[in-house]
């Protein structure tokens, strides 16, 4: 008898997602509060929607979660706050590569085999598009299936594919990708960026003020 996939809603696919990524990405900082935890659904980068959740939005979709066994807590060693991870192996035989596409999937919607490839980077290492699409061959192929082929859009070349643990998220196609094509960026280069914006602000303002002084 085949095992049904369990459904998500967007929010657990989000929570789910992030847990993933961030065992990888960000291993010294996981398993994760769930402070961390929002902050991560909450990323402008790598995300597709960018949401922007509170701790109880995230605490209910953890919840509903470890009620499916999909994620358990893990309380450090000297340290009383409670701390999340993921199960997904423990409930589904993937092997890396695949529960890297499944994760840019839970977080970016669906997707081309060149934007999993372009997108894959801290996840997982594909030799190119062919491992790709050999991975998405044997997740579309697993009983029950986990992931299936989109109609091909429009003027568009490559198909998309999309998870089946519920519905994918579908935004609007005038919202634009925060960061077309790049890699994600990790924690440094995140809080670098928000610097430099910052110091630009500044460099406004002082010139502003300069003017209206000479003036």
């Amino acid at each position: 008898m085949e095992k049904e996939l369990q459904l998500l809603s967007n929010e657990e696919q989000r929570v789910l997602g992030v847990l993933i990524e961030k065992s990888k990405t960000t291993p010294d900082y996981y398993p994760m509060t769930l402070n961390a935890l929002t902050a991560g659904c909450n990323q402008k980068t790598s995300r597709r929607p960018v949401v922007d959740y509170d701790e109880s939005t995230t605490m209910m979709a953890v919840n509903s979660l470890k009620g499916q066994s999909l994620v358990s807590t893990a309380v450090g060693a000297g340290s009383r706050v409670v701390k999340y991870k993921h199960n997904f192996f423990t409930l589904y035989p993937v092997n890396d590569a695949e529960l890297a596409i499944l994760c840019l999937l839970f977080l970016r919607g669906p997707q081309t085999p060149g934007e999993l490839n372009t997108n894959s980077g801290r996840l997982h290492e594909f030799s190119g598009l062919e491992s790709v699409q050999e991975a998405l061959n044997r997740l579309s192929q697993m009983e029950p299936p986990f992931v299936k082929e989109l109609p091909r859009r429009p003027g568009q070349k490559e198909t998309r594919y999309a998870h089946l643990f519920g519905e994918s998220q579908e935004p609007d196609e005038d919202q634009p990708l925060t960061e077309p094509a790049m890699r994600p960026l990790n924690a440094m280069e995140e809080r670098l960026s928000l610097l430099e914006k910052e110091l630009a602000e500044v460099k406004e303002t002082l010139a502003k003020l300069v003017k209206e002084l000479m003036g």
